[in-house]
C-alpha cells in the first residue's frame, strides 16, 4: 500500500520516529520523501526550493521592513509555527494509525480468504472423490444386475425343465398306479381261484383217505352255527379261525373270522385289510351282502352287522398297523348300524384307545356310501374320488376301505387306507381290522 501526503512547513519536513527508512527523489522540480513502514510505503511531496527561498526572502524583507519590531513578536511567530507543526504531526500520526488498522484488517481478510480457498479446494477434492466412488459403485451395480439377470434366466430355464420332468413323471406314476390296480384285481381273482381250488383238492383228499369219508363230509357241512363269535367262544371254541354264523331272524349262514385271542377273545371280525389282495371299490349290493375271503381280506356285510347290532349293545374295536411296525387301536363302547332304509347309518359313542383322542369316523353318524350310491355330505362324491365304501362325511378324516398302497408308495395318497388322527390324511396304512363283540361279554 502506498500513501502520498503533501506538506509545506516553511520548507521543512517532519518524519515520524520509528520508521525503518526513507528516500528522496526529484520529479518535475518537486521533492518526494518516501517512508517504508512494514509492507507499506508513504510518499510526502514538498514545495519547490525556489518557492521556499522566495518565501524566505519575503520573510527577510518583511523583517527588514519591520525591523523596528521587537524580539517578542518573532518568538510568537516561531511558537505559532511550532504549534502548526505539532498539529500536523498529530494529524500524521492519526493517519499512520488508521493505515496500520487498515493493514491489519487487510491481512485478516487475506488470511480468511486463503482459509476459505483452502476449504473450497478440500471440498472440491472430496466431491471429486465422491463422484469417482459413485461412478465405481454405479458400474458395480450394473455388473451385478447383469449377473442376476443371467442367474434368473438360468433358474427359470431349470424350473421349466423340472416342470416338464415332473409332468412326465406324474404321467408315468398315474399309468403305473392304473397298472397296479389292474394287477391287484387280477391277483385277487387268482388268489380266490387258487384258494377255492386248494379247498376242493383238500376235501377230495380227505374223502379219499378216510374210510367213512362220506359221513365225515356230511358232518362237516352240518357243523354247528352261532349268532356271533362271542357265542362260539362261550361254547368252548377258543381257537381263532373261520366260523359259521347265522344271520339273525333268518336261516342264512355267514362265514366269518373269529378272533379268540385279542382282549379275551369273542371278537367277530367285520373287516380286514392286510395285503391288497381284494378290491374294496365295490357296489352297494356287494357291501350289503359282503365280499372277500374270511381267511384274508374281506367285508362281512352291512346287512348282517345291522341285524346283529340291533339285537343288543355291541362294542367296536379298530386295530391299525403302519409300515414302520407300529400298532394302535380305537375302541368305541357303543356301536350299531341302522337299517338299509336309513343307509346303514353308523352310531358310535365312548372313544378310548391309542389311535387318536378324536374319532376319525365323523360324528354324529353318517350314512354309508359306495361308488354307485352317493350318500355323503359333499357334492364331489367321496366314494368315487377316494374309492371304497365308507361312512363319509364331507370325505372325512378316515377311510379304511380305500386303495391299498404297498411300502414306499403309501405317502401322499389321499385315496388310500386313511385314519387321520393317528397318521394324518396322506398316509396309507399297512393293515386294519374292524371287530365287534357284545358289550356284556
Amino acid at each position: 500500500m502506498q500513501l502520498t501526503v503533501y506538506f509545506c512547513w516553511g520548507c521543512s519536513v517532519f518524519l515520524a520516529s520509528g520508521y525503518s527508512s526513507f528516500s528522496k527523489s526529484m520529479e518535475t522540480g518537486k521533492k518526494q520523501y518516501q517512508v517504508q513502514h512494514g509492507s507499506c510505503s508513504y510518499t510526502f511531496l514538498l514545495p519547490e526550493t525556489d518557492n521556499c527561498r522566495s518565501s524566505t526572502s519575503y520573510v527577510s524583507n518583511a523583517v527588514q521592513r519591520d525591523a523596528p519590531l521587537d524580539y517578542d513578536d518573532s518568538v510568537q511567530r516561531l511558537q505559532l509555527l511550532e504549534n502548526i507543526m505539532e498539529n500536523n504531526t498529530q494529524w500524521l500520526m492519526k493517519v499512520l494509525n488508521q493505515t496500520t488498522r487498515l493493514e491489519l484488517q487487510l491481512l485478516e481478510h487475506s488470511l480468511s480468504t486463503n482459509k476459505l480457498e483452502r476449504q473450497i479446494s478440500d471440498q472440491t477434492n472430496e466431491i471429486t472423490k465422491l463422484q469417482e466412488k459413485n461412478s465405481f459403485l454405479e458400474k458395480r451395480v450394473l455388473e451385478m444386475e447383469d449377473k442376476h439377470t443371467l442367474q434368473l434366466k438360468s433358474i427359470k430355464d431349470e424350473k421349466d425343465q423340472l416342470q416338464v420332468l415332473v409332468a412326465k413323471q406324474n404321467s408315468i406314476i398315474e399309468e403305473l398306479e392304473k397298472q397296479l390296480v389292474t394287477a391287484t384285481v387280477n391277483n385277487s381273482v387268482l388268489q380266490k381261484q387258487q384258494h377255492d381250488l386248494m379247498e376242493t383238492v383238500h376235501n377230495l383228499l380227505t374223502m379219499i383217505s378216510t374210510p367213512n369219508s362220506k359221513n365225515n363230509f356230511i358232518a362237516k357241512e352240518e357243523q354247528i352255527s352261532f349268532k356271533d363269535c362271542a357265542e362260539a367262544f362261550k361254547s368252548g371254541l377258543t381257537t381263532s379261525g373261520i366260523y359259521t354264523l347265522t344271520v339273525p331272524n333268518t336261516a342264512q349262514e355267514k362265514k366269518a373270522y373269529c378272533d379268540m385271542e385279542t382282549g379275551g377273545g369273542g371278537w367277530t371280525v367285520i373287516q380286514r385289510r392286510e395285503d391288497g389282495s381284494v378290491d374294496f371299490h365295490r357296489t352297494w349290493k356287494e357291501y350289503k351282502m359282503g365280499f372277500g375271503d374270511p381267511a384274508g381280506e374281506y367285508w362281512l356285510g352291512n346287512e348282517f352287522v345291522s341285524q346283529l347290532t340291533n339285537q343288543k349293545r355291541y362294542v367296536l374295536k379298530i386295530h391299525l398297523k403302519d409300515w414302520e411296525g407300529n400298532e394302535a387301536y380305537s375302541l368305541y363302547d357303543h356301536f350299531s348300524l341302522a337299517s338299509e332304509e336309513l343307509k346303514y347309518r353308523i352310531y358310535l359313542k365312548g372313544l378310548t384307545g391309542t389311535a387318536g383322542k378324536i374319532s376319525s369316523i365323523s360324528q354324529p353318524g353318517n350314512d354309508f356310501s359306495t361308488k354307485d350310491a352317493d350318500n355323503d355330505k359333499c357334492i364331489c362324491k367321496c366314494s368315487q374320488m377316494l374309492t371304497g365304501g365308507w361312512w363319509f362325511d364331507a370325505c372325512g378324516p378316515s377311510n379304511l376301505n380305500g386303495m391299498y398302497y404297498p411300502l414306499r408308495q403309501n405317502n401322499n395318497k389321499f385315496n388310500g387306507i386313511k385314519w387321520y388322527y393317528w397318521k394324518g390324511s396322506g398316509y396309507s396304512l399297512k393293515a386294519t381290522t374292524m371287530m365287534i363283540r357284545p358289550a356284556d361279554f
